[in-house]
């Protein structure tokens, strides 16, 4: 399976890093992160997919995207929860996720009117002091902003970017 995502930069890496005190009252730490823009659910050819998606990022400038803060999804749609995750804003985000959605459809419920945009962090409580490690992280003032000047598939078979969609006619 494959997806569509902003490659996080180094700065949301090191502010992943500084959370971990209090992420490690949590089953799951994630090592690597990811901001998800679209999940391509069927889709077996990485080339088709690369072909389908070049038209759709033709012209879309480089944006802004800011991570706000940190926030949890209680119950999620799959799997253990809590979902700890840096929440992140972008119109610019919102706008190519809306173009992907219109072409290859919305995995529901994570997509179309219900996509958040995040980076995941950690997940499931792994011990009595999760809830205050939340409120703890939930207090964390976060405020870190990046230009998103490419996009890319991401490979859930191999874990790493197997193609890179540049924005900007780059």
């Amino acid at each position: 399976m494959y997806s569509l995502n902003v490659p996080v930069p180094g700065a949301v890496r090191r502010l992943a890093a500084d959370l971990a005190p209090d992420l490690a009252a949590f089953e799951s730490v994630r090592d690597r992160h990811t901001l998800v823009v679209k999940r391509f659910d069927g889709e077996a050819s990485l080339a088709r997919l690369r072909e389908r998606a070049r038209p759709l990022v033709a012209g879309v400038a480089p944006f802004e995207a800011r991570v706000t803060g940190v926030d949890a999804f209680e119950t999620p749609v799959y799997g253990d929860g809590p979902v700890v995750y840096l929440a992140v804003e972008s119109d610019g985000l919102r706008e190519v996720h809306e173009r992907f959605v219109a072409e290859f459809g919305a995995v529901e419920p994570l997509e179309g009117d219900d996509y958040t945009p995040h980076v995941t962090l950690a997940r499931g409580r792994a011990g009595p002091d999760a809830g205050a490690a939340l409120s703890r992280l939930r207090d964390r003032e976060v405020d870190l902003s990046w230009t998103v000047d490419e996009l890319g598939i991401w490979s859930r078979e191999y874990r790493e970017i197997a193609a890179r969609l540049p924005l900007g006619g780059r």
